[in-house]
């Protein structure tokens, strides 16, 4: 008996570490697949990096499944799977790669800013110095300009500032990520306005400078025209870079490629790169924060059916594996009427659960709310020194309602999104602000959107855009792009929106006129 108890062990444990070593070639084949640049031939991959330094890499590199009974605390039973994302030294040097672009292209962003500056102090420096120069070298050769120049030197002047607030908030404002390719219309606007001071120079250098004129009212109308023109051309730059996208155009479908969640957009004229911004931007705030250990239970059921199957092979070792995995599918196959079953009770003893703990959960966080409203009623009659604060509250109250929190927040899965500091922020600022247990378990009873959490939590922060036209083509009906992040991936498909055909039907007043018909038999 001993024998054979010894003999199974072994084969298990023998069988585990071979299908742990299968695993973990497949797990390494699946992170050198992405750096196959044959994989790809039409595609075009480009990142979109946040502009702050965020963790590329979550802490929660495994997936645990958990199952737990009523007694949770006394006995525990953890289920473990084998990690999803295994890190190897190919791996650290890909990161350490990705840490190098980053770098790269915090440099891109400051030269950019850097240029954009430096042209932007050369726009306002040149119509001081038209005026200055001729004052500075041949002043007493020009004549003089009186009343009207003291007038035109008020106008540059106001113009000037007008031009300056303007400027300040149209183009120096912070950076919301780092686009892959530059912005077409921004790059149009900085060429031409550089062209246009270059030729306003040269003309200068030539016609007045040279032949050091001596009619300072026809220079001062000179440095007056460049003004206007720059005026005309910011204004430009708000019909192209703010008006023209205002009006919607296109509708966005985003799809959650792990759970199918979506949502609806809708556009204006924008390219597909700033799209990809701004569907990032609401994917933050409208889509439920990504779980992916609500997508394990499936796995590990799956995998526990196909663990029940055996296969032998009667033909020898000619046979390929193919064989093998046709008949693992067929009897899988044979086994889906009772599946069915399985799955439903499955179901509904996790819904039972989890409307077991969440009734304990609601009655601890209302009882010890009511602990909390009875000690301010009597802290009024206690001594200065003894007044506790909402975080001293919130830490006398948390220990009665903490072992509910948990095995709620565990049966859920939701309990890698939320610390104990975090919960104990959450419920001191409750009590600051006198909300009630119903607006403190909001939070922890429903997902909620990805900003409601801290940013090591978000699992997303380096995107991908992949798409198969260039990311600075303008939206088109019918164009499918990817975003994708370490764990999921977000499918976008552009629709336009009809053109609506809508007339006009006049109904006269006069005709809302009824007439009530009685029959015999009827009772009025």
């Amino acid at each position: 008996m001993d024998t054979e108890s010894t003999y199974s062990g072994y084969s298990y444990y023998s069988s585990h570490s071979k299908k742990s070593h299968r695993q973990g070639e497949r797990t390494r084949e699946r992170h050198k697949s992405p750096r196959n640049k044959d994989g790809r031939g039409s595609e075009k991959s480009v990142t979109i990096q946040a502009p702050t330094g965020e963790p590329l890499l979550a802490n929660d590199s495994t997936r645990t499944e958990e199952v737990q009974d009523d007694n949770w605390g006394e006995t525990t039973t953890a289920i473990t799977g084998t990690s999803e994302h295994s890190i190897s030294q190919e791996d650290i040097a890909r990161i350490s790669k990705d840490m190098e672009d980053s770098v790269g292209l915090d440099c891109k962003r400051y030269l950019g800013l850097t240029v954009a500056s430096f042209l932007g102090l050369l726009v306002f420096l040149t119509p001081i110095a038209f005026i200055l120069l001729p004052p500075i070298l041949w002043r007493d050769e020009l004549e003089p300009c009186g009343t009207i120049c003291e007038g035109l030197f008020i106008s540059v002047s106001f113009k000037l500032l007008i031009l300056l607030i303007g400027t300040w908030a149209l183009f120096f404002r912070k950076q919301r990520a780092d686009m892959p390719r530059v912005f077409v219309f921004r790059a149009v606007l900085l060429v031409l306005i550089f062209l246009f001071v270059v030729s306003y120079w040269l003309f200068y250098g030539v016609r007045i400078l040279d032949s050091r004129d001596r009619n300072y009212q026809g220079i001062v109308q000179y440095a007056v025209s460049l003004v206007d023109a720059l005026l005309f051309i910011h204004y430009l730059a708000i019909v192209l870079l703010e008006l023209r996208q205002l009006q919607p155009m296109f509708t966005l479908q985003v799809v959650r490629s792990t759970d199918g969640e979506s949502r609806f957009y809708s556009l204006g004229h924008l390219s597909i790169q700033r799209a990809a911004l701004v569907v990032l931007e609401n994917y933050y705030k409208d889509f439920t924060i990504y779980n992916p250990n609500l997508l394990t239970a499936s796995k590990f059921r799956a995998a526990k059916h196909m663990a029940g199957l055996k296969v032998y092979n009667v033909d020898g070792p000619s046979n390929n594996a193919t064989g093998q995995s046709r008949a693992m599918i067929a009897a899988a196959a044979r086994r889906r009427d009772s599946s069915h079953n399985e799955l439903y009770y499955e179901e509904a003893e996790h819904e039972r659960r989890i409307k077991k703990r969440r009734a304990r959960l609601v009655v601890a966080v209302e009882e010890a709310f009511i602990h909390i409203q009875r000690l301010q009623a009597e802290e009024q009659q206690k001594a200065p020194g003894e007044v506790m604060d909402p975080r001293e509250a919130a830490q006398a109250i948390f220990p009665s309602m903490a072992r509910a929190l948990q095995k709620y927040l565990r049966t859920t899965r939701q309990q890698h999104y939320h610390s104990m500091e975090s919960i104990l922020q959450h419920l001191a600022f409750c009590i600051t602000n006198s909300m009630t247990p119903k607006a403190f378990l909001e939070r922890y009873l429903r997902a909620g959107p990805t900003l409601q959490y801290d940013k090591d939590r978000w699992l997303s922060t380096q995107w991908r855009l992949i798409s198969d036209e260039a990311v600075t083509n303008g939206l088109q009906d019918g164009t499918v792009f990817v975003l994708k992040c370490l764990d999921f991936s977000l499918i976008v498909t552009v629709k336009k929106i009809p053109f609506i055909i809508l007339s006009e039907e006049f109904i006269d007043p006069k005709s809302h006129k009824f007439v009530l018909r009685l029959q015999s038999e009827t009772s009025v």
